[in-house]
């Protein structure tokens, strides 16, 4: 056979490539084009309409917790910010378009920066606990302020959905209206009637959980005259979002003159009508109350406090210690009021 020469094939010339043109933006794109200056605007508005009351305290307890805050949030952005800061100079510094960045495939280990890394969060940590050990003692909602002045006795009782204040000192209460002297400690006492739930005053300081059967204590103070806030920092029904009330911190002489009104209301707190208040009911609205009976408090805690057979388990006999030499009946569970909410409670004295 004849060898025959191999043909080339004639080369294939590739076709130009061709011209990019920007691409119109889509319905979508624009759409989103439009709106980003309208949500960055409603953003912007809707947090300058937005204010921090607990970092703006108007009490000493409040203030040491705020301090508290903002120094465990510094030691925590030390280390946050250099890794946040760190982490985008390395994504720009070794990108894939950087020729003159090193390339070190085969670098494993730095004695340097595992010192560095390791060290200072060690440090932030050990900080952090002497900090937490020192103020968990300091700030301890049952330990008493230090003061000249005597303290204020107010018992709490958490009810669905308001809050009762006895002042046991005074003999008078009050609904959904708390009133305290500027500058004097308080001292709290406080339980629930039924569910558990969460007193919390914000620019006043820490909040402290009331339960059923159980007694909590809690120490504030004021150091500013005003109108602070309180609330229920516990979901605790339908009631909920209405179970706030007003501390009122005034002046040692216009406390005064809010006990002498509490005492001249002809509204007077006895078991029955707690009875009656215990009802389940929404937007209560302010009462005060005079000649409260008295041991109302401790029977509201020992009042879940029996036996099989409906006996009290505390105290002696069917009663429960005043403290003062005398001693009252515990409260009865009441079967016949719904706790469900289905009766509506009767009309408080408004103030």
């Amino acid at each position: 056979m004849r060898n025959f020469p191999k043909r080339r094939r004639p080369a294939v010339e590739a076709d130009p490539p061709l011209p990019s043109f920007p691409q119109p933006p889509t319905r979508t794109t624009a759409l989103l084009r439009r709106l980003a200056p309208l949500a960055s605007t409603g953003a912007l508005a809707l947090l300058g309409g937005c204010s921090s009351v607990l970092m703006d305290p108007k009490g000493d307890i409040g203030m040491q917790e705020k301090n508290l805050i903002l120094i465990a949030l510094g030691l925590m952005l030390l280390v946050v910010i250099p890794v946040i800061a760190l982490t985008l100079w390395f994504a720009w510094r070794y990108r894939a378009s950087n020729t003159g960045a090193t390339y070190a495939p085969k670098w494993s280990h730095s004695t340097a920066i595992e010192i560095v890394v390791w060290t200072i969060p060690c440090i932030i940590v050990v900080t952090l606990a002497a900090l937490i050990w020192r103020t968990t003692h300091s700030l301890d909602p049952y330990k008493p302020i230090e003061s000249q002045v005597k303290p204020v006795r107010v018992d709490v009782v958490a009810l669905n959905w308001k809050w009762l204040f006895i002042y046991p000192d005074y003999g008078v209460a009050s609904v959904n209206q708390l009133a305290i002297p500027v500058d004097t400690p308080v001292s709290f006492r406080l339980t629930a009637e039924s569910l558990m739930n969460s007193f919390f005053i914000p620019q006043l300081g820490s909040q402290v959980y009331a339960m059923s059967g159980m007694e909590t204590k809690l120490h504030l103070i004021a150091n500013q005259p005003g109108t602070y806030a309180g609330r229920s920092a516990a979901f605790s029904g339908p009631g909920f979002s209405d179970m706030h009330f007003d501390t009122l911190a005034t002046s040692r002489a216009d406390f005064d003159a809010w006990i002498a009104r509490a005492k001249a209301s002809p509204a007077m707190l006895s078991r029955g009508a707690y009875e009656q208040l215990a009802v389940p009911g929404e937007k209560a609205p302010v009462a005060l109350y005079s000649n409260v009976a008295p041991g109302l408090f401790e029977g509201v805690v020992d009042k879940y406090m029996r036996d099989v057979h409906g006996n009290p388990i505390c105290g002696t006999g069917t009663a429960t210690s005043t403290g003062a030499g005398t001693s009252i009946p515990a409260l009865t569970l009441n079967s016949s009021v719904d706790r469900s909410g289905a009766r509506a409670p009767a009309p408080l004295a408004a103030e």
